[in-house]
């Protein structure tokens, strides 16, 4: 069953070349799988595009991935909303929807390997930042949260705390100064964004601005990332769980 991947999509270039890796590994993991791309904004194709294009070459039924790390209004909203007109014209294709990419287990070893490249390891006198978009949706935000808790369970940070681009507080830069006078000696900032971009240059740009020492990337072509994708879109196909809508 094709696996269509929607992300969100950037002006900035560099995001669609870190996307199209992702799926291009999620490829190379289980070959034979039709996996294609499309994004919801700034970046063609858009969904209704592929799902079309795959409508029209006789598929029967496909599965449709929000490539997003929470599930906000981009997931709950926007993409149900391109999909509607989809149905109507193709009713006699089944649109399985899959889950957003987190919360999961593995993005928390993917986040800690892209603090391990940044030169960053846990440790009593290191704080972390954990930042991500943000969002209107206070669900969302609350995901964000509790994935910083996991990862200062898993430790040994002196403590770890969420922060949020955009629509919430306390942006990457107040959650740094905040950690710093409260007596760490080294604050360091995780990206938790799908890809380069506009948030994760804001998030590098004022974390390093406050004194964070470092700032891993974003998560983009991972290991762990492509496996999250598979596991979702596995998820997807069996009949307990986010099965047809």
């Amino acid at each position: 069953m094709p696996l269509i991947a929607v992300a969100h999509g950037s002006r900035d270039p560099r995001s669609a070349v870190a996307v199209e890796a992702l799926f291009e590994r999620v490829r190379r993991l289980r070959p034979g799988l039709d996996v294609r791309v499309g994004y919801l904004d700034h970046v063609a194709p858009g969904p209704g595009a592929v799902v079309a294009a795959l409508a029209a070459e006789g598929a029967g039924e496909v599965v449709v991935l929000p490539a997003l790390l929470t599930a906000a209004y981009h997931s709950k909203v926007d993409l149900p909303g391109v999909l509607s007109p989809i149905r109507a014209a193709h009713p006699w294709l089944r649109i399985r929807y899959a889950d957003t990419l987190g919360p999961h287990p593995l993005l928390l070893d993917a986040l800690e390997r892209r603090l391990a490249e940044a030169g960053v390891a846990g440790a009593p006198d290191t704080a972390l930042v954990l930042a991500s978009a943000g969002s209107g949706d206070a669900g969302a935000n609350a995901v964000v949260e509790g994935i910083a808790r996991e990862l200062a369970a898993r430790g040994p940070w002196r403590e770890v705390r969420a922060a949020f681009a955009s629509a919430a507080s306390p942006t990457p830069d107040e959650a740094v100064r905040d950690l710093r006078a409260a007596g760490a000696a080294r604050v360091a900032a995780a990206c938790y964004l799908l890809a380069p971009g506009f948030f994760a240059d804001r998030v590098r740009e004022r974390s390093a601005a406050a004194g964070a020492e470092a700032v891993s990337d974003a998560l983009g072509d991972c290991p762990e990332l492509a496996r999250v994708v598979l596991d979702r879109y596995d998820a997807a196909l069996r009949p307990v769980g986010t099965g047809v809508r």
